[in-house]
């Protein structure tokens, strides 16, 4: 039987989504997920090579940036048809320049950082000058676009300016810059003269957005599996590698068993029979930040163990803070992401925070492998009160606040 051939597009329909329009991710946005591999792998190893404090602030500022590309790129493709072909290669040339932030990622806050803030400026400010006359024909839609320009255009100042000054000058003005990025999502791009976007404007898909957000999630954990594979490769003669790398994996594992777990599963649910939908695009964002960032730390902390020849008979006070603040970080943000599917927080959440803050100082007299073991562990009992939870009580259905 012959294949179907493909309807030709109608020029004069509208880019926007319709009731026709997949609500499933296209082939073409789980490719363009591939270049944040590189990106956030960048990112951990980066933060792996010195840990301290200005150096996480940076890594911090890195990854908020990448991470605001994937999220509006992925919010454009929840708004519009991904299956027009002037979205398809507006996804392409975000995927460009993405390569180009990652590929200054290392030298972000020395010589490269005008690569980086120029290629991330030219991302939302061409993303706006394309859509802007490509919506002429519905003013409300070009309104909303113009909305987004606007604050874009704003945060290209501090972004731009940050590439020809000082190291910690630069971090204050991409601060900055990062504030009011974030900022302009929160509170729907208000304008003066346009006012804010209007709710209405907004119609989310429940399942693309909610699939698009396990799928970064996922390309997280695919870092850390990188970072353990990469690292075997070259560190696999002696009995503690074999046992940090066994630790690795089982706490990316376990990692990604609380992230699916009912709150992961249910997003799509819970953004459906939320009274008020775009209120997800004012917590999703945030709270998947809070997690990815956990991971991302995480993954520095397998760099460390698993690329140090020689592992110190006492665990270092820099690497406690990463292979524990890691994982309480991501407990940070299910925390949250749980309260903003089923509007309450399990016990599991802050007590696993209060656990791994109370093993650090005891981790700074035991081998480094120590803090590892201490993580999974408490991850583990995490994942078992899930688990419990569970089986004791009914399906539970998704309640957002």
């Amino acid at each position: 039987m012959p294949f179907a051939q493909q309807q030709p597009e109608n020029p004069r329909r509208p880019l926007t989504r319709s009731a026709t329009t997949t609500r499933r991710v296209t082939l073409l946005e789980l490719f363009f997920d591939l270049v944040y591999v590189v990106a956030l792998a960048l990112i951990s190893r980066g933060l792996a090579e010195e840990i301290n404090w200005h150096q996480a602030g940076q890594a911090l500022i890195l990854l908020a940036a990448v991470w605001w590309t994937w999220t509006i790129t992925s919010l454009v493709t929840d708004l519009y048809d991904p299956e027009r072909t002037e979205i398809k290669a507006l996804v392409l040339a975000v995927m460009f320049g993405v390569l180009l932030m990652a590929s200054a990622i290392p030298k972000a806050f020395g010589d490269r950082g005008l690569t980086f803030a120029g290629a991330y400026v030219a991302i939302h400010l061409g993303r706006g000058l394309f859509i802007i006359p490509a919506v002429r024909n519905d003013r409300q839609i070009q309104r909303r676009a113009a909305r987004v320009f606007c604050w874009f255009t704003l945060s290209a100042v501090p972004w731009i300016g940050g590439a020809f000054v000082s190291e910690n000058a630069r971090m204050a003005l991409w601060l900055l810059a990062l504030g009011l990025d974030y900022l302009g999502l929160r509170l729907s791009y208000p304008v003066p003269g346009l006012g804010s976007v209007p709710a209405s404007l907004f119609r989310l898909t429940a399942e693309h957005l909610a699939e698009r957000y396990q799928q970064f999630y996922t390309i997280a954990l695919g870092d850390a599996i990188l970072v353990i594979g990469m690292a075997y490769t070259t560190n696999h003669s002696e009995l503690e590698d074999a046992v940090a790398l066994l630790l690795a994996f089982a706490t990316t594992l376990v990692l990604w068993r609380i992230y699916v777990h009912k709150a992961g599963e249910l997003l799509p649910v819970a953004i459906k029979v939320a009274k008020k939908p775009i209120r997800f695009l004012g917590t999703s964002p945030y709270t998947h930040l809070v997690m990815v960032a956990g991971v991302v730390i995480t993954a520095a902390g397998f760099e460390v163990v698993l690329h140090t020849p020689t592992l110190p008979a006492r665990t270092p006070p820099e690497w406690a803070a990463i292979m524990l603040g890691g994982p309480a970080l991501f407990l940070v943000g299910r925390a949250l992401f749980e309260r903003e599917v089923f509007n309450r927080v399990s016990w599991s959440r802050p007590g696993g925070v209060v656990a791994l803050t109370a093993v650090a100082p005891a981790t700074l007299f035991l081998p480094s492998l120590t803090a590892g073991l201490a993580a999974l562990l408490v991850l583990t009992g995490v994942a078992l009160a899930d688990l419990r939870h569970t089986r004791t009580r009914p399906p539970e259905a998704p309640m957002p606040p």
